[in-house]
């Protein structure tokens, strides 16, 4: 059921593609196929501008999100989402990683 805060931030859709919002933390696509399975391709960040098949759709995606939009598509399915307003942007799925402390030197080997 679609709430109204839902209809209204809806994606622009495209000719070519289907464009999704990702939820925080998504890192696979959850469209649903014909018999109403999941696709579960991973989304990978896409430089659509390097496309070559993105240009012969004569480069809608440019034209509708700029040209360095953040965007996302599954690998399977090729439906594009956009970054939740929620995640940060720029940072890595995996997360911070482990912070070094410099000056820190563990001892030769004896």
């Amino acid at each position: 059921m679609a709430t109204q805060a839902q209809s209204a931030q809806a994606p622009q859709q495209l000719p070519h593609h289907k464009v999704k919002i990702k939820k925080p933390g998504q890192r696979a696509c959850n469209e649903k196929d014909a018999k109403g399975k999941l696709c579960g391709g991973h989304l990978k960040r896409w430089y659509y501008v390097d496309d070559i098949m993105e240009r012969e759709h004569d480069g809608d995606v440019e034209k509708a999100f700029g040209r360095d939009a953040e965007i996302y598509r599954c690998e399977h399915c090729k439906t594009l989402y956009l970054p939740s307003p929620v995640d940060p942007q720029g940072t890595n799925v995996a997360g911070q990683g482990q912070i070094s402390t410099p000056g820190l030197t563990l001892p030769p080997k004896a």
